[in-house]
């Protein structure tokens, strides 16, 4: 199977009822977000500047809890995902947190003419979302014709170190080991379970809980959002956020900005 129609079959078979598992219900789901939509956008957030009234589309942008977030902060918000269950619970996820949200369901590099209008203030692009796309300069292509001239990407992810270098065992601080067994330069697609997969129910064919994925280098996403006419403004390294020892010394997360010429 193709491996764009692969991820887009693994990601419209469970998503509703794996998020559902994972966050409860969108009305629950959307209580906890309005307590404190800033804390939920995470410390990318500090980049964007004021976003009361700028137009945002979230790529990719999955069940809908940052897009519903910068909704809240006062920001016009779609996402373009190929998922049409990510979208039913995004959508209800809006609705039960009273705030509109456009969802387009497409491949993001087939995107409808008219979205492409360089109308955007912000491409929001975070987490997981890289390894989805076998060409990285078409996908900066797409976000190239999304901006305004001046328009910004703000781009979070999961640093390569990482995803293609090291494997770590064990689950607490004090035990958790790492060990270098990755290629860094490796360009393959590797089989992984999908993001979800520890919320899917037991009698989910596990063939269809697979993505194939390809990691990136820094080199190589650097080099593609510079080679589509985007200015890179910023590049933020960061180890791990959640804690001051656990994996200590490892970049975990990166953050892009960059502005359309």
């Amino acid at each position: 199977m193709e491996t764009a129609q692969l991820n887009k079959t693994s990601w419209n078979t469970g998503a509703y009822q794996a998020w559902l598992k994972r966050f409860g219900t969108p009305a629950e789901a959307a209580v906890k977000i309005k307590e404190d939509p800033q804390k939920r956008i995470g410390k990318v957030y500090e980049h964007m500047g004021d976003i009361r009234g700028k137009k945002i589309i979230n790529l990719l942008g999955s069940n809908g809890n940052k897009a519903v977030a910068l909704a809240l902060l006062g920001a016009d918000v779609t996402i373009a995902d190929f998922s049409y269950e990510n979208e039913q619970y995004a959508k209800e996820l809006a609705a039960a947190a009273n705030v509109d949200l456009t969802y387009i369901v497409s491949d993001v590099l087939h995107l409808p003419p008219d979205v492409l209008s360089g109308e955007y203030d912000l491409v929001f692009m975070e987490f997981g979302i890289l390894h989805y796309f076998l060409d990285l300069t078409e996908l900066f292509q797409v976000v190239n014709s999304l901006l305004r001239k001046g328009g910004m990407l703000v781009l979070q992810d999961f640093h390569p170190v990482s995803t293609k270098l090291i494997s770590s065992r064990g689950t607490t601080a004090t035990i958790r080991k790492h060990k270098v067994t990755g290629d860094y330069f490796d360009t393959s697609l590797e089989e992984k379970d999908i993001a979800f997969s520890k919320f899917l129910s037991n009698g989910t064919n596990a063939a269809e809980s697979k993505v194939l994925l390809r990691n990136w280098t820094l080199g190589e996403i650097v080099t593609a959002i510079a080679s589509k006419g985007l200015y890179l403004k910023m590049l933020e390294e960061l180890p791990n956020l959640s804690s001051e020892v656990f994996d200590k010394g490892i970049p975990k997360t990166f953050t892009i900005i960059a502005e359309k010429l």
